[in-house]
């Protein structure tokens, strides 16, 4: 019942190993030569962003047990022949509405193609939405895993959560590493201002 949850949740760690040799910019660099080194960083980027989506919705999507919180079991309504407790709609969607704001507004910011493809940033971008968290997207990216495992009411998905948000600080501080040696301490700087994944908290 539940082989396509555990597939999904495998297949993540294989992405966020992608995501951190996309970002290696400067090693990438060095052992290829700038032209090279950009079209392979790309191509690790793109494939470890399309696998963390489609991963993502695999873990809300799979088969496994269901929860109810306990007080909204009577009040429910019915979406494509599926029963979703009212309370859960209710909690889920201002979560996920803001998650999604912070991750697409994020890569607006920067731009869709270096948002995707993690590709080498010509300047620190502190406008916007990088103006709340450093790492908007991945703050987003928790957000909506809470909100759609609620909305699913996806229990194994629920639990995987806490290992989500220790990968998203894991890949959110091998990118900092990174730009920190690309940029050096102008983004030093930008850390002291601004907190990594939690609008507020420093």
């Amino acid at each position: 019942m539940s082989l396509w949850f555990f597939i999904c949740a495998g297949c993540f760690f294989m992405a966020v190993f992608l995501h951190f040799k996309s970002v290696e910019h400067m090693k990438l660099l060095g052992k290829y030569g700038k032209e090279r080194a950009m079209k392979i960083g790309k191509i690790y980027g793109a494939i470890s962003g399309t696998m963390e989506l489609l991963v993502l919705i695999g873990l809300w999507v799979s088969p496994q047990p269901t929860f109810v919180i306990p007080i909204s079991q009577e009040l429910a309504i019915s979406i494509f022949d599926v029963s979703i407790p009212l309370l859960h709609l209710a909690i889920s969607l201002p979560l996920t509405a803001v998650g999604a704001w912070f991750g697409i507004e994020g890569a607006r910011t920067t731009g869709w193609e270096a948002a995707e493809t993690h590709s080498l940033p010509k300047k620190i971008i502190t406008r916007g939405v990088y103006s709340i968290v450093r790492h908007p997207q991945y703050f987003g990216w928790g957000l909506v895993q809470v909100g759609m495992s609620i909305l699913f009411r996806a229990w194994y998905s629920m639990l995987f959560t806490p290992v989500l948000l220790v990968l998203i600080y894991l890949i959110s501080k091998k990118e900092e590493d990174e730009l920190i040696k690309e940029f050096g301490k102008e983004y030093e700087d930008y850390q002291k201002k601004v907190p990594m994944l939690i609008p507020g908290l420093k």
